[in-house]
């Protein structure tokens, strides 16, 4: 057996998970700083993947808690948020000192609220036609005053079907004999940043190494967008497109690189124009072998 054929052998990563693993496992609890890292199975995919976080008061070591959106309270479709939303816009315009019935506002509320539904449409889609959904649930609350203190919520997460979802990973992977390196690259990539609610853009290049399966190649690009399309961080974002291929064809080894331009350091802040922001995943082989990972680099950035 070679090198990489033992390497697919032992490659165990997600099997044996089903979509309701969520569901039927309980979430695994743990305490963790905001420094800390996300682990690669702190991401669930697919869904609307989580990063834990747990209270580190002495006591309550097992209070979880998820950055991701309470989904339970969402109307069933997307045009039926535009109302809600437009009011949020309105009330802003206001606040701002500004008319929001004159002329040139009147519909702005509403235009607003349908770019930010099309910027976050990542939320309603997936890789398998499911969405993550959050439901609240009271755990204790931290002991740090003796004042009455309402009781906290943490959300559990369950898998939801879309109504009308497609399965965009089953019906293009492909059963090859390829063990060679499958690299797309300068895939264009908009996002927003959930810091300041700004956009973010750039390019990701993916690799990855075949273990008995492809994918289809247009299909990497609706795995950026899918992740892209959601309030992000780009460190979290090259983690979950890295994890995405990985569950979806099980490969030796998976490597993303993204390049991106915040306008939250050029329009504000330190109003760097010239900055650019780069991240990388590697997984498998790419973390392994230096010589594999070399050779992503050298023709992700072979112009």
């Amino acid at each position: 057996m070679n090198g990489i054929s033992s390497k697919c052998a032992k490659l165990k990563m997600y099997d044996g998970e089903d979509d309701n693993s969520i569901i039927k496992k309980p979430l695994p609890l743990r305490a963790v700083s905001w420094s800390d890292n996300i682990e690669e199975t702190d991401l669930d995919v697919p869904g609307t993947p989580r990063t834990p976080r747990t209270s580190t008061t002495k006591g309550h070591e097992k209070c979880m808690f998820h950055h991701d959106l309470e989904l339970d309270h969402r109307p069933p479709t997307r045009e039926s948020m535009i109302p809600e939303m437009s009011r949020s816009y309105k009330l802003l315009l206001s606040s701002l000192g500004e008319d929001p019935e004159r002329q040139g506002l009147l519909k702005t509320p509403e235009r607003a609220a349908k770019a930010m539904l099309f910027f976050t449409k990542g939320y309603d889609q997936s890789l398998d036609g499911c969405r993550g959904n959050g439901r609240r649930v009271p755990v204790a609350p931290p002991l740090y005053s003796y004042r009455h203190i309402p009781t906290v919520h943490a959300y559990v997460y369950t898998t939801t079907r879309i109504h009308g979802a497609v399965n965009i990973i089953n019906d293009a992977i492909f059963d090859e004999d390829h063990d060679e390196m499958v690299v797309v690259k300068d895939i264009e990539m908009f996002s927003m940043c959930e810091h300041h609610l700004v956009p973010f853009y750039g390019k990701v290049s993916i690799g990855y190494l075949p273990c008995k399966k492809v994918l289809g190649l247009s299909k990497l690009a609706r795995i950026v967008e899918i992740f892209s399309r959601r309030l992000q961080l780009q460190e979290r974002l090259t983690k979950q497109i890295a994890i995405a291929v990985t569950k979806a064809v099980q490969p030796a080894g998976v490597a993303v690189v993204i390049e991106g331009v915040h306008m939250c350091m050029v329009m504000r802040g330190v109003q760097k124009i010239n900055s650019k922001t780069v991240t990388s995943t590697m997984l498998g082989v790419f973390r392994d072998d230096p010589k594999t990972r070399e050779e992503f680099l050298n023709l992700v950035h072979n112009k």
